[in-house]
């Protein structure tokens, strides 16, 4: 597929902190890329210079096949950009609200109208945009961001803060977008959002890529044992110990849990001894890659 972004040895720096350092990565055409990182990590700024909003200091950078940056008239109506924060003109309605976003690219208004239907704010039509739910303005904003009927979108933390069910509302919508045929490149901070809705997702800190490709073969690289728990007493812990000598046995009260790269012998030897109340297993995660890779400590807000 050809490219749709690409992005090579690209740098940003204020002062001596590196915001971005010596990015590099292609965007297929179609593709759902996801970008994951701790605070600071230089995602949001890689995002800007991508969409043309902030200038690199060096490196290129390729959108659609042109330079985004001076702002670039061209590439304007082909990209559609969701910023990290809403921001509405005050006492307009959903309507209102996305027919004049709509006007700044020559939309009719008809046309505005039915994108609220799409993001499921029809009946919102006529609602002061102040009064919608978390959820409900995120969908509005990502409805602005499409209102042009861009090839390429941009997503900054669309689900942050919103509830469990907003959010998977919003992952249909995404889904949708990207099934249609856009490009999509998302940031976010959830896990399980990236392994599921992304193509690839590229694991960022202190500014650099460190990691790159599909969720399944990032997990399958981390090469972690599988974790296997019961009900605490299932089994005795010196026994399971005894049995398990080659895994980590860890008993928190709660859940007997062995720590193991044979699962298989593991469980069939539990099933012998009639060990398998309260029986889960757990195998690597996208969250195991991402904190293997970046570490545990605490980051402060940036």
């Amino acid at each position: 597929m050809p490219s749709t972004i690409v992005v090579k040895d690209v740098r940003k720096l204020y002062g001596e902190t590196r915001a971005v350092d010596g990015v590099s990565f292609e965007v297929s055409e179609g593709e759902f890329l996801g970008i994951l990182g701790p605070n600071g990590a230089g995602k949001t700024t890689t995002l800007e210079i991508i969409e043309g909003l902030r200038q690199a200091d060096e490196g290129e950078v390729r959108v659609l096949g042109e330079s985004p940056w001076p702002r670039n008239p061209n590439l304007l109506p082909r990209i559609g950009v969701q910023l990290q924060a809403s921001s509405f003109f005050e006492r307009l309605t959903a309507r209102e609200q996305i027919r004049t976003w709509a006007s700044l690219y020559g939309i009719a208004p008809k046309k505005a109208d039915e994108m609220l239907d799409v993001v499921g704010l029809g009946d919102k039509a006529n609602t002061p945009t102040e009064k919608l739910s978390g959820g409900q303005a995120q969908r509005l904003s990502i409805a602005c961001a499409l209102a042009h009927g861009p090839d390429l979108v941009f997503l900054d933390e669309p689900t942050s803060g919103l509830d469990p069910q907003a959010r998977r509302n919003l992952w249909d919508l995404l889904r949708d977008i990207n099934a249609e045929g856009r490009t999509v490149v998302l940031t976010t901070h959830y896990m399980d959002e990236a392994e599921i809705l992304c193509d690839r997702v590229a694991i960022m800190d202190l500014g650099k890529i460190l990691e790159l490709g599909t969720p399944a073969a990032l997990v399958r690289g981390l090469d972690a044992p599988t974790h296997v728990s019961v009900e605490s007493g299932a089994i005795p812990e010196a026994e399971a110990r005894r049995l398990f000598s080659d895994a980590d046995v860890s008993d928190d009260g709660v859940s007997l849990t062995i720590a193991t790269r044979a699962p298989a012998a593991v469980l069939s030897t539990l099933a012998e001894r009639n060990a398998l109340r309260g029986l889960s297993v757990r195998g690597a995660t996208l969250e195991d890659v991402f904190l293997n890779l970046t570490g545990r400590e605490y980051r402060d807000e940036q």
